[in-house]
């Protein structure tokens, strides 16, 4: 077991808000003496079907805690759900129906567990509480937060300045989340940095209710693949966990240099003296930067799949960009249509290359186009429906498209 300064030095790596590293010294110190793990504490909202590597973050500094041995209290939110978290939103966040949140809340559990002890995992629904409370108990809830202590809030201070609307119920989340780490007795609880209120209210129930505080650790938001805007699906800039290996790899491979470092101090588990080292021998001219993108790739790929499958992912990415090879095997697409012909633009939004005829039309005029190994720039371009092509949309995307007739 390491001494309670050095699992505080690990635990705190890539944490932007500690409160406070004493009260955390001294719950360490009192789980060394009586060996009764902290009840780590970490919610999420079921509020789309996959988690990506930004959602990671903070569930590996749950991991973290786990392998000094405490309990993971994840808390799968199918009740704040409802509600919408407004943490770093300049609107209210639509509404979710139950059936969605359901089915969310099943992958969400079965993705997590590439990452998590399962073992010391207490996974736990807010509908075990909320819906059983009478509408007079939600009245007394809402009774321990003023309005003015809500708009001391930032985001919800933005919008009441702009006018933007904010509607009562999303007052009630955060008193919501705070109201989870009383029904589970948090010792710690962790979030992304723009969870800080929230985290910030369970404490106060807690204490107003007896129980010693919870201990409140935020970590950063990863930045998306772009290096501007947090990762999120809706921006199109995240590298989800599920998906295809050599997505994965080919998307870290992508980032910029500058925002390699960010995604080793994160993500990886490479000592920080190590990454240190690199960047000065990058910086000198001693390394080359491509190097160590690779390594990082490959060990974010073989954490979350296999080795085999890093290497193989590694492998493919190397023959599409070194060698100039397609890749060994394409993902298909089937495309029933009675037509000769059909206009370019079309077939990159049939084939799923593109998300709208727009975005379709600006990576033609781009020159990211092409099919048969012929670039095409013509947004008029049509392409004879015969039998099968494969298209290549930007540097790494690849498909079969097979035609058939109705």
């Amino acid at each position: 077991m390491k001494s309670v300064q050095k699992q505080i030095e690990a635990l705190k790596r890539g944490v932007i808000d500690l409160i406070s590293e004493k009260e955390l010294s001294d719950k360490l110190e009192k789980f060394t003496q009586e060996k009764k793990p902290l009840r780590v504490k970490l919610g999420v909202d079921p509020t789309a079907p996959d988690i990506h590597l930004g959602h990671t973050v903070v569930l590996q500094k749950l991991r973290q805690f786990q392998d000094l041995g405490h309990i993971g209290v994840l808390i799968i939110g199918d009740y704040t759900a409802i509600v919408g978290d407004p943490s770093g939103t300049q609107k209210t966040r639509p509404q979710l129906f139950e059936s969605d949140i359901q089915l969310n809340a099943k992958t969400y559990f079965e993705q997590v567990q590439k990452i998590l002890n399962m073992k010391r995992t207490e996974i736990r629904y807010n509908s075990e509480w909320f819906k059983k409370m009478l509408f007079s108990e939600v009245i007394q809830l809402a009774s321990r937060m003023t309005v003015a202590r809500m708009l001391e809030r930032d985001d919800f201070s933005k919008r009441f300045k702009k006018g933007t609307p904010i509607c009562i119920h999303e007052f009630i989340y955060p008193l919501m989340q705070g109201y989870d780490s009383l029904m589970v007795k948090a010792d710690v609880e962790l979030g992304g940095t723009d969870q800080l209120f929230n985290l910030l209210v369970g404490r106060q129930l807690q204490k107003e209710q007896g129980q010693e505080p919870q201990t409140i650790l935020t970590t950063p938001l990863l930045p998306g693949t772009d290096g501007v805007q947090k990762m999120s699906k809706s921006l199109k800039n995240s590298i989800d966990v599920s998906g295809p290996p050599r997505e994965m790899y080919g998307k870290i491979m992508s980032i910029s240099d500058d925002l390699m470092w960010n995604y080793y101090e994160l993500l990886s588990r490479v000592p920080q003296a190590k990454i240190l080292e690199n960047q000065e021998k990058v910086s000198d001219g001693k390394l080359n930067p491509k190097t160590v993108k690779m390594e990082l790739a490959f060990e974010l790929v073989e954490r979350f799949y296999s080795r085999e499958k890093a290497q193989f992912a590694a492998d493919e990415f190397s023959n599409i960009f070194s060698s100039k090879k397609m890749p060994s095997s394409l993902e298909s697409v089937v495309i029933t249509i009675k037509q000769e012909k059909i206009m370019v633009a079309k077939l990159i939004m049939l084939a799923q290359c593109a998300s709208s005829h727009t975005e379709a039309k600006r990576l033609i005029k781009q020159g990211a186009v092409t099919i048969e190994g012929q670039k095409i720039q013509d947004v008029n371009h049509e392409i004879p429906t015969k039998d099968q092509i494969v298209i290549k949309v930007g540097k790494r995307r690849f498909k079969k498209v097979i035609f058939k007739s109705p």
